[in-house]
């Protein structure tokens, strides 16, 4: 799942690292990958992202295998996470002179011998931070997703230069990755006392329809907090509203609808490949 939207500040990397440990905290195994020069999921997740440590770069542009630079979680069971380090900060240029350049995340993720396998210890989830641009770094990650999250926060400029991002994918989907659906739509920095949110929230709801998940998640200065203690809310603060509002947005993705005999319910966007069961506990779901 590819969590993207080129305008900054949106809630991308925050909503990437709270709905992982969401996930991983009721079971699952979730990959995060950190294709963000910035590194902030890294440092959310507090994974070592110093210069020097084997990253995403090592894996877009030296070819090293995605298994050798994953690192678990120390506050997560069944969290791991691929770090961005300063050097991605340079991999545009450096992936526009090799071969299959737009290829190069999906190859590694195929070569990961815990993406597509059907043992017990499979990434139920692959979410896939991106960096606030449309640039190769992004387009790798939509070459190598199933399905899109698009964060957009409950402002006026809410959907401004969303038209160019949905252009991407649908030309990404021409040329590149069929398979590739928008699935999800998740309303970030929701303030209810103010009619701006209600007002962006319903436009967006009346555009993008089920795509958009019931929950919003709330303007809240601990989800702000929580990354400078290198934690995610979900840790830093399990009772409050955002780490609850995340935590429901995780289960309606897990739950997305899927009908017995394993066809899509035509009025649903793609589930997760996972269709995993939500109990509330901690043990592992079961998959489909």
């Amino acid at each position: 799942m590819v969590v993207a939207n080129q305008k900054g500040g949106v809630g991308k990397t925050t909503s990437t690292v709270n709905v992982a440990a969401a996930l991983a905290q009721h079971g699952l195994r979730v990959l995060v990958i950190d294709l963000d020069p910035q590194g902030n999921a890294s440092t959310a997740l507090a994974i070592e992202h110093h210069r020097g440590t084997p990253s995403v770069y090592d894996a877009l542009v030296e070819g090293v295998p995605l298994k050798d630079v994953v690192q678990p979680s120390p506050e997560i069971e069944g969290l791991f996470v691929v770090p961005a380090t300063i050097d991605l900060a340079g991999a545009e240029i450096e992936l526009v002179s090799l071969v299959a350049r737009e290829n190069r995340l999906r190859r590694a993720l195929v070569g990961h011998p815990q993406v597509w396998s059907e043992e017990d210890d499979r990434f139920d989830y692959v979410l896939i931070d991106c960096p606030p641009s449309l640039g190769l770094l992004t387009l790798n990650a939509l070459v190598a997703g199933e399905e899109m999250l698009i964060p957009i926060q409950a402002e006026y400029y809410a959907l401004e230069g969303l038209g160019q991002l949905l252009e991407t994918v649908e030309m990404v989907k021409a040329h590149l990755n069929p398979g590739l659906s928008v699935s999800t739509i998740l309303l970030t920095m929701y303030d209810a006392r103010t009619r701006l949110s209600a007002g962006v929230a319903e436009e967006v709801r009346t555009h993008f329809g089920p795509q958009v998940l019931p929950t919003a998640i709330p303007r809240s200065v601990r989800i702000s907090e929580a990354p400078s203690y290198g934690q995610t809310v979900m840790t830093y603060d399990p009772g409050s509203p955002g780490a609850l509002s995340y935590l429901e947005a995780a289960r309606e993705m897990a739950l997305r609808a899927v009908v017995a005999d394993g066809h899509e319910d035509s009025n649903a966007p793609t589930a997760p490949s996972s269709g995993i069961g939500w109990t509330g506990g901690q043990g592992r779901g079961g998959s489909q």
